[in-house]
């Protein structure tokens, strides 16, 4: 196992080689400075695109009777789309959404009262790598545009088994590697140009946007990241690209 305590462990911040508990501040640093623009920035990123990957990812649980732990759940989105899609078929699931940054859990809270979400959810500000929960506990593990902002992605995968009950599903959704060279030319000049200039303009933080175009740069490809996801223990791995590979949906069962 990692040793998270280890300050000499390297990972990545952007293109930025940092030891892990430093890499923990600044991640923590920029998701607190943006947190109440988070979702804006979202949909004029991706021109509103995330929100069919988000719902397509969400068809990919298809038991809502269940115990569903929503890791880096940030401001609810992944589960409160699990909650409208279990109330059209009457059932019923427990969420947990899990996030290492309160600001973040503050808007979630915050949105689950204004739209009269109070059952079923349950608010936890912890470490991806470090679950509070027992072994076995989930039968769904959920992690969207998160699992790349963690210091050791292969401890937080590792994690994701554990807490997992025997045929629990991990599900991932993450920006992956475009499949055309031509295409990833253009989403490389719209992503390095553009994005870091519409972060400034609506959070005044350019340097968070930075950051966010790099970590995506330096993420695993799709081949990469399945056999990471493989290793650390998981069976029957899969990928489905979405919008040409712009971003991935990952799976795996704890068989």
């Amino acid at each position: 196992m990692i040793n998270q305590n280890d300050p000499s462990t390297s990972t990545n911040f952007g293109f930025r080689k940092t030891s892990g508990s430093i890499k923990q501040g600044l991640v923590n640093e920029v998701f607190t400075d943006v947190a109440t623009k988070y979702d804006l920035m979202n949909d004029l990123m991706s021109f509103g695109i995330h929100r069919l990957w988000k719902d397509e990812y969400v068809k990919k649980i298809p038991n809502l009777n269940a115990n569903i732990l929503d890791v880096a759940g940030g401001t609810g989105d992944i589960s409160f789309r699990i909650i409208n899609r279990a109330k059209i078929r009457q059932q019923h699931p427990q969420i947990v959404i899990c996030d290492i940054n309160q600001e973040m859990l503050k808007i979630a809270l915050d949105r689950a009262m204004n739209n009269n979400i109070i059952h079923g959810l349950e608010y936890v500000c912890a470490d991806a790598e470090q679950l509070p929960f027992a072994s076995n506990s989930f039968d769904y593990y959920t992690i969207a545009f998160g699992i790349r902002n963690v210091k050791q992605i292969q401890q937080a995968l590792i994690e994701a088994f554990r807490v997992l009950k025997p045929g629990g599903k991990f599900l991932c959704l993450e920006f992956s590697k475009v499949e055309s060279d031509c295409l990833q030319q253009l989403y490389d000049l719209y992503s390095f140009n553009i994005i870091p200039k519409i972060g400034q303009i609506v959070t005044g933080n350019q340097a968070a946007y930075n950051y966010l175009v790099e970590s995506i740069n330096m993420f695993p490809d799709q081949q990469t990241f399945s056999s990471m996801i493989s290793r650390a223990g998981f069976s029957k791995v899969h990928y489905q690209n979405l919008s040409f590979g712009v971003v991935a949906i990952h799976s795996g069962y704890k068989l």
